[in-house]
């Protein structure tokens, strides 16, 4: 790979489309690790503070939120290492997904995720475990 094709870690401003278009929202509460991937028009609501570790894949069209204006939940969300959150999924507020674990494309996940599995549907429930 030439340094013309080299992935770097976007400039992020409140609200506004990065240059791999996901959006951020108060961009002071996210935290990135390294060799993340965000996909195509992801949104994150970091007011209360969004971590996101290193190697995390997430599909385009998430949906991330430190808050939630409809119920009033609020807190910190944390994507740990190498876990994967499937296309159009949505991550609510004060969840964790667990290192190495899957959220299913399409799941509405408002419990925490241990490590090592896979969770799907609306709510998110476990599925399996998965072999790290």
């Amino acid at each position: 790979m030439n340094k013309k094709n080299k992935w770097t870690k976007p400039v992020i401003k409140h609200s506004k489309l990065t240059k791999y278009n996901y959006i951020v929202q108060y961009p002071a509460g996210l935290k990135l690790g390294k060799n993340f991937d965000i996909g195509t028009f992801t949104y994150i609501n970091a007011k209360n503070g969004v971590e996101i570790q290193d190697n995390v894949r997430i599909g385009s069209h998430c949906s991330i939120y430190s808050v939630s204006t409809i119920d009033n939940k609020k807190g910190a969300v944390t994507l740990k290492k190498n876990c994967n959150i499937g296309t159009h999924s949505t991550i609510m507020p004060n969840v964790t997904i667990g290192e190495n674990s899957t959220v299913a494309a399409y799941s509405f996940v408002n419990l925490n995720v241990p490590k090592d599995q896979l969770w799907a549907g609306v709510p998110a429930k476990f599925k399996r475990k998965l072999v790290s």
